[in-house]
């Protein structure tokens, strides 16, 4: 054999010998000279190796051909186009879904390829797929060369009917799920790369297994204003992607929304407000305590802000709840229940502990019974075992004491406000909340608005501030002074 021939034979690959010895040949004379024949084969073995993914997840736009393995989850419908050519036949493709337990990806099979996959292909068969990796529409995508089923493989990838939160797994598609809608957001636009607008919006929904945010594409993100928390939704031909860690449900233009008659129960594990830490991200509930009005401040790239704070109590302490965009806009009441999922813990003023509830969580107001204030349910998107919350009761969760009186702390919070001059009438967190209301504070921060009132932002929390010193954005301050009503009326800024 050759030389070209002994490289070849070390590789494991699916380019065929004489496409090998033709990119040798062709290496050789872009090389001018400077390369024999051992040397171009082993350049081109070398990337042929390079272009061997592992697993999905190594896939990236801009790699030559790819090689890898997958099951497929969907296979779309077959959709014609016309070429370029007024003379060419008219050209055919059908996307097909595969994954594997580092994601999915979809690839693009092409004409006869096509045809194939729709006679041929079944969901849950494994593919040995070689193709070009791109990035479109709905995000990176395989423009297939090679495809062929390998009943010797195996991919440990779950394809189910019907799903549950606990079910999701990354890489899975052609989700349909039935789920409580917990929280909606506003719909965002963005700038794609091609110059073209896009449009998002975001839901959470949650069953007894868990909850699951959903990310609504382009002409579906206008659903997310059609429904309301509590009502229950069914999402269909969604796909799971994963985002600061945690996994999400995606529906595209493939996929669909709608409000369904059916019986969700989703039930929070909160966590004790007494057992908190600082840099945790979790779920807290309780009873409304203290509301405090919207605030807005301006950004650093001139746009507007708003954030509110509420504050809330269980059996085991309170905590003060700052509300960031859309969030601020809840509708939220003194002698509300409410569950906030996914907020994190941070230090506050005077080393109060302070929850900040972000785009990833959600704010849900209870109705006034519900099973959702004493019990315990699945954490995150990947849920629990269901059987665990059997064995816990109201007792065991921060909402206990306040699911066995409804009014309790607000009761407690008016009683405080109501009673004495001095503020003491109520005790635990309604007299806190009176008396910091009123005591005299110390603040440094940014100045992000200046006017009447003046905006301070520390990093953590935002301080309307009274004040006739002349400011300017940008600055960072320390006034000092008493505050009421969420408001510092400053004596001194220095």
């Amino acid at each position: 054999m050759g030389v070209i021939e002994d490289v070849y034979e070390d590789l494991d690959t699916d380019v065929e010998f004489e496409e090998f010895e033709a990119a040798v040949e062709d290496k050789v004379e872009q090389m001018g000279g400077l390369a024999d024949e051992e040397t171009a084969a082993m350049l081109i073995a070398h990337e042929l190796r390079d272009e061997e993914a592992d697993t999905i997840a190594d896939i990236e736009p801009g790699m030559n051909d790819v090689k890898f393995l997958g099951k497929v989850t969907s296979i779309g419908d077959i959709r014609t186009f016309e070429r370029d050519d007024e003379d060419a036949e008219e050209g055919r493709v059908c996307n097909v879904d595969v994954a594997d337990a580092s994601g999915s990806v979809r690839v693009a099979l092409w004409d006869e390829m096509a045809a194939a996959a729709e006679e041929q292909l079944e969901v849950g068969q494994v593919l040995r797929v070689m193709g070009r990796p791109k990035e479109g529409y709905s995000g990176l995508e395989v423009s297939a060369d090679k495809v062929e089923p390998d009943e010797d493989a195996e991919v440990d990838v779950q394809v189910l009917d019907t799903y549950r939160v606990e079910d999701l797994s990354l890489g899975a598609s052609d989700v349909d799920l039935v789920g409580q809608v917990l929280d909606t957001d506003s719909i965002r636009t963005f700038d794609r790369d091609d110059g073209s607008e896009g449009r998002v919006a975001n839901l959470t929904v949650g069953d007894e297994t868990g909850r699951v945010r959903v990310t609504l594409w382009d002409g579906k993100a206008d659903l997310a204003e059609e429904f309301d928390a509590g009502e229950v939704v069914e999402v269909g031909d969604g796909y799971v992607r994963e985002r600061d860690g945690d996994l999400e449900l995606h529906v595209g233009d493939r996929g669909t929304i709608e409000r369904v008659d059916e019986d969700v129960e989703y039930v929070p594990e909160t966590t004790d407000i007494a057992e908190l830490e600082i840099d945790e991200t979790v779920d807290i509930g309780g009873g409304v305590i203290e509301t405090d009005p919207k605030r807005t401040f301006d950004r650093d790239d001139g746009s507007e802000g708003q954030v509110r704070n509420v504050r809330i109590k269980d059996d085991t302490g309170e905590i003060r709840v700052a509300l960031w965009g859309d969030k601020a806009d809840r509708e939220i009441e003194l002698a509300d229940r409410v569950v906030f999922t996914d907020v994190e813990i941070q230090d506050g003023w005077q080393d109060d502990l302070e929850a900040s509830a972000n785009w990833r969580s959600t704010v849900t107001v209870l109705d006034e019974g519900s099973d959702a204030a004493g019990g315990a349910g699945a954490r995150g998107s990947g849920g629990s075992d269901a059987s665990e919350s059997d064995d816990r009761g109201a007792a065991d969760t921060g909402l206990g004491a306040f699911a066995e009186d409804g009014q309790k702390a607000a009761a407690e919070a008016v009683a405080g406000e109501a009673a004495g001059d001095d503020g003491r009438g109520g005790d635990g967190g309604a007299a806190a909340a009176t008396t910091s209301a009123t005591e005299d504070v110390e603040f440094t921060g940014t100045v992000v608005q200046t006017g009447d009132p003046v905006v301070l932002d520390d990093g953590q929390q935002t301080k309307s501030v009274e004040t006739d010193a002349s400011l300017r954005l940008g600055e960072e301050v320390t006034v000092r002074g008493t505050e009421h009503d969420g408001t510092i009326d400053a004596t001194d800024v220095f």
